[in-house]
């Protein structure tokens, strides 16, 4: 049979042009258009290095990557949310730090953005031979599917005589020889030498007390999983036995490494990434984990910030348990009782007494665990507003802004430094006067301080290093400025405004009715008073949403989740795949807008 017969038909739509002031990077220099990758199948992957989300998406395509660089081009199309994303050297240092190998198009006036009609980091689409537009997704999970229509497309256009194979253009960067590659966190240890998890590089380094000199390297340097590899290691914390607890991110897991031995082992997470649906708690080593970011020893147990699902969960070495905290894994800035708190990619934890401090990454805040009068815990904010308001500012701190800080680090005098990553400033916010000031200024990406006497010692992920500072007794004064991000707010009609998320399960596959609805549906608002009627969860992909009257913009938060199945009446044991994503859709209530909201989950909208 004619493979070019029998292929299914899609709708035709034509790429647009591809576009970004800040030029290439991975071709040598080299400037492309979609005419000079005719012939091969080419996917567009829109991304921000912010969003834990965006990482994931990048791991997930490594394999397919692999598997067919003679006929797909992977593009990755960068759009920044905050300020310091659209920064060329920036989007350079992330570039190198999660291992991109394709090309990138820096786009940081999102103007590619615009010309595809993204609503959401990340997005995937899928462009023929021929330089149409085949598919479109957002959220993760989709590897899969994408991978099937791949083989799919190779097989229609070899035969139509439309499919060009080669080398692809991606151009590796030279190497270039540092200590440390993109260090993420440091801990002093006992024996007052530093440990640093360098990220970059997969490994752990122990340095001497000066910060510089490299005592020695856990770790063989290869991304993996076994007792002498890491896969981008982060957060690390001091066990009261002298062991390190060590947050392997991108493998999913938490390992100890014992100074004194050297030897590591996993005690936590299965190396697989949790998904909606998989167990919340249980064993340690039988239950999955999303992006562990950073860790600390508070209450008798190990505190993670597990940035992949927006939450805080704990280990606990005594049971050899782990189980949720704090949080929904709904993404925004939600105070109160921990069952009900809404986080957004917490990077940073710091024990200080009665207080767990966290640095709230996505919605630029610095945030707190304490307990509650009903022997529970409950979060509230210090500094930070929401998922798109961000700057720096310093002052009260219900008027302070910060720019997606990593790091915090409580001083001795009970008031706490911040890493303002992407201000690449040290700031400080005192509980005794509420107000924030900034301690110093051109630094680095900061991620993550240890106190190291009467110094603060300061990693520098993007210089590569860390840098000493005497704690200065007064303030470093900056001017005060103040962003939002530079996605354009959806205008829509006041009254009732039509929902619909996009879900066409790929090709060989169905919903999976097994066991009640393969589809769920949560919508809310900020401020809540935005939406008179609509928020709340269903298992509908469609909802009529009520504007209220007088509000004339806000945040719609859309959550939404979708099974699906291989389509195989023989196979008994159907391989099954969950697609998932939250968008944060900024909207203007105008007269004119539109009545009709459609967010793509999978598929084309038609």
């Amino acid at each position: 049979m004619n493979p070019a017969a029998s292929a299914p038909r899609r709708a035709r739509v034509r790429a647009p042009e591809l576009i970004g002031k800040g030029g290439w990077l991975n071709t040598g220099d080299t400037s492309y258009t979609l005419a000079d990758l005719r012939g091969r199948i080419v996917i567009l992957d829109f991304w921000t290095f912010c969003c834990i989300n965006c990482l994931h998406v990048l791991d997930e395509l490594r394999e397919l990557e692999e598997k067919h660089r003679d006929t797909v081009v992977i593009i990755g199309v960068h759009s920044p949310k905050f300020v310091h994303e659209a920064e060329h050297q920036a989007v350079v240092d992330a570039v190198e730090r999660y291992e991109v190998h394709h090309p990138v198009l820096d786009d940081p006036e999102l103007a590619t953005w615009k010309q595809y009609a993204v609503r959401a980091w990340p997005t995937l689409v899928v462009i023929d031979p021929e330089g149409y537009i085949v598919a479109q997704h957002a959220g993760e999970g989709h590897a899969h599917a994408i991978a099937r229509l791949v083989e799919e497309l190779e097989a229609e256009h070899e035969a139509k005589g439309t499919l060009r194979r080669g080398d692809g253009p991606y151009v590796a960067p030279a190497p270039v020889a540092t200590d440390l590659r993109f260090p993420g966190k440091a801990l002093v240890l006992p024996s007052g030498n530093v440990l640093v998890s360098d990220s970059t590089r997969h490994q752990l380094v122990e340095l001497a007390a000066d910060g510089e000199s490299v005592v020695r390297r856990i770790g063989g340097g290869e991304r993996g999983f076994g007792p002498d590899a890491f896969s981008e290691p982060q957060g690390l914390a001091l066990l009261p036995d002298g062991r390190v607890v060590v947050a392997d991110t991108v493998n999913h897991a938490l390992r100890v490494f014992d100074p004194a031995t050297g030897a590591v082992e996993t005690v936590a997470g299965t190396g697989r990434q949790w998904w909606q649906g998989s167990p919340t708690a249980g064993p340690a080593r039988e239950v999955d984990l999303s992006s562990p970011w950073d860790v600390a020893w508070w209450g008798g147990k190990v505190w993670i910030a597990m940035a992949g699902v927006h939450q805080l969960w704990t280990w606990d070495p005594e049971t050899d348990t782990v189980g949720v905290a704090a949080g929904t894994t709904n993404e925004g800035l939600v105070d109160g009782p921990v069952a009900e708190a809404w986080f957004a990619q917490p990077s940073g934890l710091a024990a200080a007494g009665d207080r767990l401090w966290i640095a709230d990454s996505e919605t630029s805040a610095l945030r707190w665990v304490e307990a509650a009068a009903d022997g529970g815990y409950v979060i509230r904010t210090a500094v930070g507003s929401g998922l798109f308001d961000f700057g720096h500012r310093d002052g009260a701190a219900d008027q302070a802004l910060l720019q997606h800080p990593l790091g915090v680090t409580a001083l001795p005098d009970g008031s706490v430094a911040v890493c303002d990553t992407y201000n690449h400033a040290l700031r400080r916010y005192d509980p005794a006067t509420g107000e924030v000031s900034t301690l110093a200024t051109d630094l680095r990406e900061p991620s993550d301080a240890v106190l190291v006497g009467d110094d603060i010692l300061v990693v520098e992920s993007a210089r590569h290093r860390l840098t000493r500072l005497r704690l200065p007794e007064e303030a470093v004064r900056v001017e005060s400025v103040a962003h939002r991000t530079q996605r354009a707010a959806t205008e829509v009609a006041p009254g009732t405004l039509r929902l619909d998320v996009v879900f066409r399960a790929p090709s060989g596959q169905k919903l999976d009715e097994r066991y009640g609805p393969s589809t769920r549906l949560q919508v809310s608002s900020t401020p809540p008073e935005l939406l008179a009627e609509g928020a709340g969860q269903g298992t509908d992909l469609f909802r009529d949403l009520v504007l209220a009257d007088g509000i004339t913009e806000g945040v719609l938060h859309v959550s939404a989740m979708a099974a699906s199945c291989d389509d195989d009446p023989e196979n008994e044991y159907p391989a099954c795949h969950m697609h998932q994503q939250d968008w944060g859709v900024p909207v203007r209530v105008l007269p004119g807008g539109v009545a009709r909201l459609p967010l793509v989950l999978a598929g084309l909208d038609a």
